[in-house]
């Protein structure tokens, strides 16, 4: 797993950096089910392999360093290549009826704008512009205009905020797709950018960010990927469902966390920009000296599949001893321990008074151990 520790670690060096302007706010990823992918299709993140089965790798690197907004027209012969083009999209209704009263769709429905954009996506992407997509979210938009004293009313507030440089992680790349296809994939990337980026503030307040706070934060990180990589060598074959939770020890506010983790004939292929929201924010648990709960949810599938090839038929899914395993760990002080089967009962039905589903036919299992970590420096939790 060599190379997928090296494009992990390089991810979450990405990732952690100047979170956005304070925002403060979780967005709970909803209609995730095992092996389903982000937004149900599978992705490769930085410097991974193709995915099984293909898939485009949403949030692949792009080749600029920054982005601008462009009008339509050709490329000058001999000039440098432009810079990367960043357009902020309304995805969602709501977002876009919020927006609408301040002008800037031009009296346009919510669907004849998406077809416009389409269409507009598509030429700069024929021309060969490398074009950067992010989410137009109405509150975010209103609060950023408000931070910088901006009229949201401008075209100029729209094309800032699209080409915002403190958006978490690498840019989402566009790649010629249909809209109805790529809208729930730029969602789920919206999603785990704002978890990612609520999780470094509050890393960053965990291990402060003098020079002896990024040598605390580059320990954390490293532990956290070791057990991201343990985690997913213990899953096994077949593409199992992480969720995590975890909080501050003096009523912290909440994190929450899920990635789909696929093995498959012994590679784990990386997951984007999930597996650093899940990373980042196991991080802040840990510098914390947080309290939690992180589940690994087995491949319904796999004990299924195993059966079938062991005696050539296929097996029922509800068969004793293929029932989908659920394992867990308990986060306690920032550590993280092995909880028992009836501790991971207890913590399913827990989500289920949440307001998650209760997994049906699973069979709670004790977590494998799990890597130490070696406290350094100063600090509160682990770390001291």
């Amino acid at each position: 797993m060599t190379v997928v520790r090296e494009s992990v670690c390089e991810a979450l060096g990405a990732a952690v950096g100047r979170p956005s302007r304070g925002r403060r706010r979780v967005l709970v990823m909803a209609g995730r089910r095992p092996g389903g992918g982000v937004g149900g299709v599978s992705a490769a993140g930085p410097g991974g392999a193709a995915p099984p089965g293909g898939g485009r790798p949403p949030g692949a690197r792009a080749g600029g360093d920054g982005a601008r907004a462009v009008g339509l027209g050709g490329r000058v012969r001999g000039a440098p290549p432009p810079q990367p083009v960043a357009v902020a999209l309304a995805v969602d209704a709501g977002d876009f009826a919020g927006l609408a009263r301040y002008g800037l769709f031009g009296g346009l429905g919510h669907q004849a704008y998406l077809r416009r954009a389409e269409e507009q996506l598509t030429a700069l992407h024929r021309q060969g512009l490398e074009v950067h997509l992010r989410v137009l979210e109405a509150g975010d938009f209103e609060d950023y205009c408000e931070a910088l004293g901006l009229d949201p009313r401008m075209p100029a507030a729209r094309v800032a905020y699209a080409g915002d440089p403190e958006l978490a992680g690498e840019p989402f790349v566009y790649a010629g797709e249909r809209l109805a296809e790529l809208l729930p994939v730029l969602l789920d990337d919206h999603r785990a950018r704002v978890r990612m980026s609520v999780a470094c503030a509050a890393l960053l307040d965990a291990v402060g960010e003098d020079p002896d706070g990024q040598f605390r934060m580059a320990a954390v990180m490293r532990y956290v990927t070791s057990v991201y990589l343990a985690l997913a060598e213990g899953a096994g074959e077949g593409c199992h469902l992480l969720t995590l939770r975890c909080h501050g020890p003096e009523d912290g506010e909440e994190l929450t966390s899920a990635v789909d983790v696929c093995v498959e004939e012994g590679r784990l292929y990386p997951a984007g920009r999930d597996a650093e929201a899940f990373c980042v924010t196991l991080a802040a648990g840990v510098a914390l000296g947080g309290e939690g709960a992180l589940l690994l949810h087995g491949d319904p599938s796999a004990g299924v599949r195993a059966a079938g090839q062991a005696d050539g038929r296929s097996a029922p899914a509800d068969d004793a001893g293929l029932r989908p395993p659920v394992l867990g760990w308990a986060l306690t002080g920032g550590r993280l321990r092995p909880m028992t089967a009836h501790e991971v009962f207890d913590e399913l039905a827990d989500d289920a008074a949440r307001g998650m589903p209760f997994p049906p036919g699973v069979d709670p299992r004790p977590g494998f151990p799990l890597p130490g970590f070696r406290g350094v420096g100063e600090g509160g939790g682990p770390l001291g």
